[in-house]
């Protein structure tokens, strides 16, 4: 889901041209397009992300009951660890998520903020 961040430089190298062919290229078409996927990547990766949270964190709520019914049951314990591993995973994968969009929206805008200025995020 990350390969549009992966490949942002070489995205920026192939379809905005340099100022010796800058005439032959809509630029700023071509950084609006790439904005508008890249954004959409970004949006789509945090709603998976936060949606795995959530069920995990259901889950997680699910087995505390359980354990409250039965706390010496040790396979119980096992899974409610295990899930809790789980979501700090992936609250930590929510933190990875942030720091590859300020990456490639640094190398966007170092790109493109010539032909193309994004809108402001409300």
């Amino acid at each position: 889901m990350r390969n549009i961040d992966d490949r942002i430089v070489h995205s920026l190298n192939t379809t905005v041209p340099t100022v010796s062919f800058s005439g032959k290229v809509d630029a700023s078409e071509t950084c609006k397009q790439l904005y508008e996927t890249m954004m959409e990547a970004h949006l789509t990766r945090d709603k998976a992300i936060k949606s795995c949270i959530g069920q995990t964190s259901e889950v997680m709520g699910q087995l505390r009951e359980e354990r409250a019914k039965d706390s010496d049951n040790l396979v119980l314990l096992r899974q409610l660890r295990k899930e809790q591993t789980k979501l700090k995973l992936m609250q930590s994968e929510l933190n990875v998520e942030e720091v590859v969009n300020d990456r490639s929206l640094k190398v966007f805008s170092e790109r493109c903020r010539i032909h193309y200025t994004p809108p402001k995020v409300k």
